[in-house]
């Protein structure tokens, strides 16, 4: 048994499946080790070592086990660290397994002889090691899968080329051996009984209660339901929670932040107590003024605990185990005005989505596109949004439901994991429908090689249905609009105008289905083609770069600040402005009353 043998095996024993990667001589006794292990567990050959980073990732955001990529030495290595620094900001479990030069070429400026302890020190921070001689196997796997588990990280394993081809022999008993041992423990800790005491104290003495969800609380649905019925709270959810509670409930006030919905920004400009739950959300000014409300932190992290906010209490615990403790100490609330505003406030919301994605644009309004989408959403689908002006649109436009999974690039915020997010979660779960919604941008950026990648594996899924609705506006559009909203500038083609491509076209030239949709009268047609196709499906949307994603938050004068630059200085691709956007933004400024018939039509903002 060789080094790279014992590798693909201790793999095996630790359950991995799937290793996301693409072929290099750097990796080579590995790749010969596949070929004699009948490829198990089975290599999934991405387009770039960036995109099996990103692969991994979504195999591990909707598996809840490690994801595991590989690459080459030199170049494939580098090429992993941005799949692998999103998996660090959002702390999902993945392995980097590279290749290196020979020992006997280190240090000789050889070719594809890059450091990459030193570059990979900070991405795999909490455990990178090098393996030089067969003895310290199984110890660095075990270790660095341990470690992935239990920090929610990214680890790494170097192993130098010539190192995968000499026989393997395990550690002796002898001195500095360091044998090893396959599992990791399941433990969810608690805080203290005086601890859960005073988060009581303050929760039960606040009069209008909001929480906030992350991603830490994704395991503990049932108890935040019940939470947030005693204290008669409203929920908003970091993007990155999404799918932590559905938004079919009434007092879900949806997401939050730069892209999150206007009565999640009144729950916590209103409130007087505030409960965060597994989230480590950035943005301070989305919370309540710093004297305004007492406020409790759970984090199964303590790194995580005492950020954001000056919490009173701050409780170091599973959420789940947590609340389970802390429910018994709570009051039960009257659901008086507070809840019947949070409830009113988000029904509305609800409206006013509906009445902006029936707006005319240009060719197609996007948020008509994602505002059909949501009532066709199969029940069990998993869901990925791409950077840009889309994640907008499904972080306001889409309620999830029921077993929905859901997410996106949080913390780094980077292009192009829409796509690959999930071809991974194919992998995870293949017999759910998946749905990644992205934007032009993104999609030349990465999505379109990695529809080679879904045509290679599609068949065999169970569930062949994988769906990618591209937001088509030739526009960077997230940026244009950020420059408008923060800079007072008016578009930059050279910098925003992308180009037309057939997406659609591009899809079925490689086996896939695909459409390109022009009118708003084809788009409810379209979805549901797509969810109805055997093979994975593209739809190219051609929509209307216009179509402002300004804040929920925004000030009257912050909206018309927008409206001032497009109508001053901004231009289209044929040179005039189009005023009509004018009254696009104008019809939703805050503060402005909707007159109409229709049900709940007074009032609106």
């Amino acid at each position: 048994m060789k080094v790279s043998d014992y590798v693909l095996q201790r793999l095996r024993e630790w359950e991995v499946d799937h290793v996301f990667s693409y072929a290099g001589d750097g990796i080579n006794g590995l790749l010969a080790a596949w070929g004699r292990a009948e490829n198990r567990p089975k290599f999934v050959q991405a387009r770039h070592e960036e995109m099996a980073a990103f692969e991994a990732v979504g195999y591990a955001k909707f598996s809840g086990k490690v994801g595991v990529c590989a690459a080459t030495s030199g170049p494939g290595a580098i090429h992993l660290l941005n799949g692998l620094y999103d998996a660090k900001l959002d702390r999902v479990p993945v392995v980097a397994i590279v290749g290196q030069t020979n020992r006997s070429a280190m240090g000789g400026s050889y070719q594809q002889e890059v450091d990459l302890l030193s570059l990979y020190k900070d991405v795999a921070s909490d455990f990178c090691e090098m393996v030089t001689v067969p003895e310290q196997l199984p110890n660095v796997i075990d270790r660095a899968v341990r470690t992935a588990y239990g920090r929610r990280t990214v680890t790494a394993v170097i192993i130098p080329a010539d190192v995968q081809e000499l026989d393997y022999s395990p550690p002796a008993h002898a001195f500095k051996m360091v044998p090893s041992s396959l599992g990791t423990a399941r433990y969810a800790p608690v805080p203290a009984d005086e601890d859960l005491a005073r988060a009581a104290e303050v929760l039960n003495a606040g009069e209008k209660v909001a929480v906030l969800v992350g991603q830490g609380a994704r395991g503990a649905r049932a108890e935040v339901e019940a939470v947030a019925d005693l204290l008669g709270a409203g929920v908003a959810k970091a993007l990155l929670g999404k799918d932590v509670l559905p938004d079919d409930l009434p007092y879900v006030t949806g997401s939050i932040g730069l892209l999150g919905t206007r009565p999640s920004y009144e729950l916590m400009m209103d409130c007087d107590t505030l409960l965060v739950i597994g989230s480590s959300f950035p943005y301070t000014q989305f919370l309540p003024e710093f004297d305004q409300a007492r406020a409790v932190q759970i984090d199964i992290d303590p790194h995580n605990i005492g950020m954001r906010y000056p919490f009173e209490v701050n409780l170091v615990g599973d959420a789940r185990r947590t609340l389970e403790n802390l429910l018994p100490l709570l009051r039960r609330k009257k659901h008086g005005s507070w809840r019947k505003k949070i409830e009113k406030d988000t029904a509305r919301w609800w409206d006013v989505m509906e009445r902006r994605a029936a707006v005319e644009a240009d060719p197609v309004n996007p948020e008509y596109v994602v505002h059909t989408l949501d009532a066709l959403l199969p029940d069990d689908v998993i869901l990925a949004a791409d950077s840009g002006s889309a994640a907008n649109w499904y972080a306001r436009h889409l309620r999830l439901r029921g077993t929905m999974r859901g997410s996106l690039s949080g913390t780094l915020a980077t292009m192009g994991p829409g796509v690959p997010y999930v071809i991974g979660a194919k992998f995870a779960h293949p017999g759910r429908p998946a749905l990644a919604l992205v934007g032009d941008g993104a999609m030349q950026m990465n999505g379109m090689a990695e529809l080679v990648t879904a045509a290679k594996y599609w068949r065999e899924w169970q569930d062949p249905r994988l769906v990618v609705a591209v937001l088509n506006n030739q526009d960077l559009n997230q940026v244009t609009w950020e420059m408008r909203a923060m800079s007072g500038a008016p578009q930059f083609l050279p910098s925003q105008a992308i180009p037309d491509v057939p997406y659609a076209d591009f899809a079925r030239s490689v086996g896939l289905g695909g459409v390109r949709v022009e009118k708003p009268d084809l788009v409810e047609a379209a979805w549901r083609e797509a969810l109805a196709a055997d093979r994975p499906f593209v739809i190219d949307f051609r929509t209307d770069p216009a179509v402002p994603p300004i804040p929920p938050h925004a000030t009257r004068e912050q909206a018309e600040a927008v409206v001032s630059a497009i109508v001053k200085g901004d231009s289209d691709r044929g040179g005039m402005v189009r005023q009509g956007i004018k009254a696009k933004v104008q019809e939703f400024l805050p503060g402005r009353r909707q007159e109409g018939n229709g049900p709940g039509a007074q009032g609106k903002r």
